[in-house]
Order: C-alpha cells, then structure tokens, then sequence
C-alpha cells in the first residue's frame, strides 16, 4: 500500500477509495473508511489497514458514523444516501432530510433514488430514518440518559417527533421504554394449533408476540421474561381486532395460503426489519438461503446478521423465518423447534401442491 496516495484519498474523502483500504486514529482507537465525514486526524496519528478484520485485530474498533465493517451498498448512488443518513442522523431534524437532500448526495433524481433505496435497503429512505434515528434513541436510554437528552441525543427536533415515532416503532413512549416497559398493557390469547400451543400477544398498536410452545404455562412465562415491566392479560374473549389476527396466524400454522397482514409493535434494529421484509417477501411454499436473504438486502457479507435476525425474531409465522434454511438445504435452527419448522414448510409444501395439481 502507498501510505502517501492512501493519505491524499483521506484527506480527499474520496469513497472509490473505500473498498482498498482502511484508516485507525491511534489517539481514539476508531478506524474508518476513507471517505468518512468524521474530523480529518493528524498524519502522525493514522494507521492503514486492508481489512476489517485486520484493523480489529490490531485493537481498533469500527465508526459509527462510516460504519467500516459493515458490506457497502452495490450502488453507488444508494450507498451515498444511506452515508449521509448514517453520517447526519444524529444533528439534522428528519425535516431537513429530505429526499431533495438526499438525491443531491447520491446524484439521483428523488424519484429514482426512492425506489432504487427500497429495492436495494428494502426500506424507504424515510422508513430508514426512522428507524436509525429509533435506534439511536434506544441506545441513549439504555445508557441511562434522560428522555429530553436522549431524543435531542438521536437527532430528533422536538419531543413531538420522539412521542410519534415511538408509536411506530418502539411501541410505547420513551419513558416507558426506559423502565422496561412499565405502563405498557398486553393482552393475549392462546389457542391449540397442529402445531401445538399457540400465543398471541398484542398492546393497542399491534402484535408484539407470537409465539409457539407445548403448553400455555411455558408461554406465558416467555412472555413475562420479554415484557417483565408490562401488564399482561390473558383474555378469554379478546378485542375484534386482536380476535381477527389471531384466527389469521392459526390459518398461517395450519398453513392455509394466507398473507398476513398484521400490524407488528415489536421492538427491533434498522437491520432486523430490513431482513424481516425480506422473510415476508419470500413466496409461499418456498424457502432461501440465509446468503440469499443477505444479498436480497444489500448485504451480502452480513449472513451471520441475517441469522442472528431470525433468531430474535418475536412473531412466528407473521415474520416467516421458518423459510430460511442453509445452503445445502438443511433446516438449521428455529426459535420454536425444529421439527416444527419442518413441519410448517412440509404442510406449505403440500398446500403449495394441492392448489397447483
């Protein structure tokens, strides 16, 4: 490596220079892309690497803002918007993030910069705002932050913008988030499936469990260990709405061709909902690899992430994960057993069949 062209492509911040080399500030222990907006650091102060791995290695730890160890976009004009939204969530009101804005950045028009980015992220650019902006609310709460510091902290304008948001992806205030979800009331239901147990979850803005087991005392104990602050309910005669969604998922298990189009109120990353799309996009009786999923969503390098996503998945059936399974065709793992993954596709399968014969 030529240290001093390496050196001019950082000062340049010239992002062709991304996918040859990395740089690690010695005095923060941060390494970089080159084209990262980040504080240009001393010349005496910097370290080049070729990899991720190598920089990690020699003790660093990747930015936040650049996000160095994380696969680039396969589009240019993409990855420059997802670089800005990244680089300036945190001090801009999402009103100043504008597709405009944002189009300037990639050199595309808005509307082609729109639906490229949801072809290629499998969220809008507003819908990934959101939900970068919503994870770093979560990480200033946890952190012990007031709700006031903690929403100026992620970059929203107002506490107005913090309390909308939150009902679209936290499922309750902030305040509420930070003490465990005290206040929160969940209503559930369990049924009997072919499957076995079946409990659904739901607060007033959608379903924030659904979960598969042996008996109804085993469940309602996995409900407590992930909402140990919330109220809990289970309800013999639940609300039309949450009735309607329940006999829905029954069908699902029963594996009836139904797509589900239930509202979900469960806490997740910007990367856990991008690969939970990508499960629901999965036709009907068929299945994908865990690469597939991570190259369907721009990330092909990230298929231990796409795992681990599956793994924490909250809604079985609703978020199909049980149609992931490894390269050779074996089933690998399921939140809820595997022969019960095995199962639901065999019955998907069959019904798949049935209707095409």
């Amino acid at each position: 490596m030529n240290e001093a062209i390496a050196w001019e492509s950082v000062l340049q911040r010239d992002p062709t220079a991304d996918d040859r080399f990395l740089y690690g500030v010695t005095t923060t222990g941060i390494y970089c892309r080159p084209s990262c907006p980040s504080r240009r650091p001393k010349r005496d102060n910097v370290a080049f690497f070729s990899s991720a791995s190598a920089a990690e290695h020699a003790g660093f730890r990747a930015c936040q803002r650049c996000r160095p160890n994380r696969a680039k976009s396969p589009h240019l004009g993409v990855q420059r918007a997802r670089d800005y939204i990244d680089s300036h969530i945190a001090d801009l009101g999402e009103e100043r993030i504008t597709l405009e804005v944002l189009g300037k950045q990639s050199g595309l028009s808005p509307y082609h910069l729109q639906r490229k980015f949801k072809e290629i992220v499998g969220l809008t650019p507003a819908q990934y705002i959101r939900a970068r902006r919503s994870e770093l609310l979560k990480g200033e709460l946890k952190r012990g932050e007031t709700v006031s510091r903690a929403t100026f902290g992620a970059g929203y304008g107002s506490s107005s913008r913090v309390y909308g948001d939150s009902d679209k992806r936290l499922g309750m205030t902030p305040a509420t988030y930070r003490r465990g979800g005290a206040g929160a009331h969940i209503d559930f239901v369990t049924a009997k499936t072919s499957l076995g147990t079946l409990l659904v979850g739901a607060t007033d803005r959608g379903v924030c469990a659904v979960t598969l087991g042996n008996d109804v005392k085993t469940l309602e104990a996995a409900l407590e260990r992930e909402y140990p602050a919330a109220t809990r309910k289970h309800v013999a005669h639940p609300s039309s709405s949450l009735a309607l969604w329940v006999s829905e998922i029954i069908d699902a298990v029963d594996s009836d061709r139904v797509r589900l189009d239930i509202p979900l109120d469960i806490q997740a990353s910007a990367f856990q909902w991008r690969v939970w799309r990508a499960l629901q996009e999965i036709p009907f009786g068929e299945t994908r690899s865990y690469s597939e999923i991570a190259s369907a969503i721009g990330s092909p390098k990230a298929v231990r992430a796409v795992a681990s996503a599956c793994a924490n998945n909250r809604a079985a059936v609703v978020i199909p994960c049980h149609r992931v399974v490894r390269m050779t065709g074996a089933l690998g793992g399921y939140r809820w057993g595997i022969e019960r993954k095995r199962q639901l596709l065999e019955k998907e399968r069959a019904t798949l069949e049935e209707s095409t014969s």
